[in-house]
């Protein structure tokens, strides 16, 4: 069964490639998407319980994804959250670490690992 995912990328590009790319390799379903910050926590606080998965880009079109890390926090224990970007510092991973994500990869570089991952969540 496909995991339930929000989708949390302002380009719109890497969204169309993303979304059939995660269905194909990693046996994800995208349910939302937001572009923002603020449609981000919205979007998880009206889906509750019902997604599985999160993944999120730190640098948004309005706001930080590491404002969604946060809001994320209060996540039951089978909800996951990923860091996808591509603008991985080592200050940005320690920071998205602080903040609760279980795993962060770089877009550029690591897609393969992120896809396995995903398909191991």
């Amino acid at each position: 069964m496909p995991l339930s995912t929000i989708l949390i990328e302002d380009s719109k590009t890497i969204r169309e490639n993303l979304v059939p790319a995660l269905a194909e390799l990693a046996d994800v379903e995208v349910v939302a998407v937001a572009e923002t910050a603020s449609e981000a926590v919205v979007l998880l606080e009206s889906l509750k319980n019902t997604w599985q998965l999160a993944v999120v880009d730190l640098f948004l079109r309005e706001g930080s994804g590491l404002t969604v890390l946060r809001a994320c926090q209060e996540r039951s224990a089978r909800q996951r959250v990923v860091v996808l970007t591509n603008y991985l510092t080592e200050e940005m991973r320690r920071r998205s670490r602080e903040l609760g994500a279980d795993a962060i990869f770089d877009k550029s570089r690591e897609l393969d690992l992120f896809f396995e991952w995903c398909k191991q969540s």
